[in-house]
């Protein structure tokens, strides 16, 4: 008799068991914190990145903020998501001079473009990182800062943002995926679209394929690189020597242009007059499709980029020594073969495989 109520007991327990849900197997939208394959490059100089401890990368959370980071939800009329002013095909930048808006509003700077951005955290020790004027000290920072700007996404709160999320039908399951509960959260929103922009490396240039040994520099390039390396054209000193991968030297600096008195660059955060018209160094990767060129896109192209510093900076108080240096001619003075090699050398730092969407 035991072992009949025995074996009645066991198949009353297999019979309920195989129709109680187990949250954690056989979920789809479950809490997985699997840490996401993040692939290095190899190449001679790059190194690894700090990722912050709170916020470590996932799958999960990587997948959440590409969703978002392409999703018109983001924007108070939902017209507009981060991807509409930091387009794959120009490298994360924007073709328009000036960003548009959800409402159509115009901005006054060009979108900078986003890749290899998490390298700032370990080469700017400053509190002053991201934006073209250093308005953002982390990533997570930086990815909130056009949802509120009223000139960008438009939304007046954070509360608005994440009540269309929480109220969406499928994102509060990806939030729980992520971040392991249904609330959707701006800390975890910054989060999500922080840990997905961290992804997004681009190093698969000429020049990396030719530091790799997997092609030969044209002779052009190479006269280029001792153009770009030297006093002959100065660009190292705000872009990096050629052992640093990053060509930008993650800074701020007075390059010469002719300063705008509405937009006082980091001036406008640190409120120093020695900063007046400092703006973030950009990178030189990518060149070919992050145009148009400088914060305000004054230049449409490659060869104005490089006829400016070669007669056409302008002094100012705040102006880099590096540019000052060469006044009162007032540039570099390279010959139109120079410039042309300079600029093959520009171009050998594309990366035409970052720019395909995969």
């Amino acid at each position: 008799m035991k072992a009949r109520n025995l074996l009645v007991g066991l198949l009353f327990l297999g019979i309920w068991s195989s129709c109680k849900k187990d949250p954690e197997v056989g979920d789809s939208y479950a809490y997985n914190p699997e840490p996401y394959n993040l692939v290095l490059p190899n190449n001679l100089g790059w190194s690894s990145f700090p990722i912050p401890a709170d916020n470590p990368l996932t799958n999960a959370g990587v997948a959440l903020g590409e969703k978002l980071f392409f999703d018109p939800i983001l924007s108070a009329n939902n017209t507009q998501s981060c991807a509409s002013c930091h387009q794959i095909s120009n490298s994360f930048a924007d073709s328009n001079k000036f960003s548009i808006g959800a409402f159509g509003q115009v901005g006054n700077r060009a979108a900078m473009p986003l890749f290899n951005l998490a390298w700032t955290d370990k080469y700017n020790l400053t509190g002053h990182r991201y934006f073209w004027d250093g308005g953002a000290n982390d990533l997570e920072r930086q990815a909130l800062g056009p949802i509120l700007n009223p000139v960008e996404m438009a939304n007046t709160s954070l509360f608005d943002v994440v009540a269309r999320l929480q109220n969406h039908a499928e994102y509060p399951s990806l939030f729980r995926k992520a971040f392991g509960s249904d609330s959707v959260t701006s800390v975890k929103l910054a989060k999500a679209l922080a840990q997905y922009e961290r992804t997004l490396i681009s190093s698969n240039s000429n020049w990396d394929k030719a530091e790799r040994r997997q092609r030969l520099r044209t002779q052009s390039e190479i006269n280029g690189m001792v153009i770009f390396s030297t006093e002959k054209g100065d660009c190292f000193h705000c872009h990096g020597n050629l052992s640093s991968p990053y060509f930008t030297d993650f800074g701020f600096h007075n390059n010469g242009l002719m300063a705008n008195p509405k937009d006082s660059g980091l001036f406008r955060i640190t409120g120093r007059p020695e900063d007046f018209g400092k703006m973030k160094t950009p990178s030189l990767r990518n060149l070919s499709f992050t145009g148009p060129y400088m914060h305000d896109g004054r230049f449409k192209t490659l060869m104005e980029v490089i006829e400016f510093y070669n007669s056409g900076t302008q002094n100012s108080p705040t102006v880099d020594p590096m540019i000052s240096k060469s006044f009162p001619h007032g540039g570099l003075n390279l010959t139109p073969p120079e410039k042309i090699d300079l600029l093959n050398f520009l171009l050998s730092l594309n990366d035409s495989s970052f720019v395909v969407n995969k």
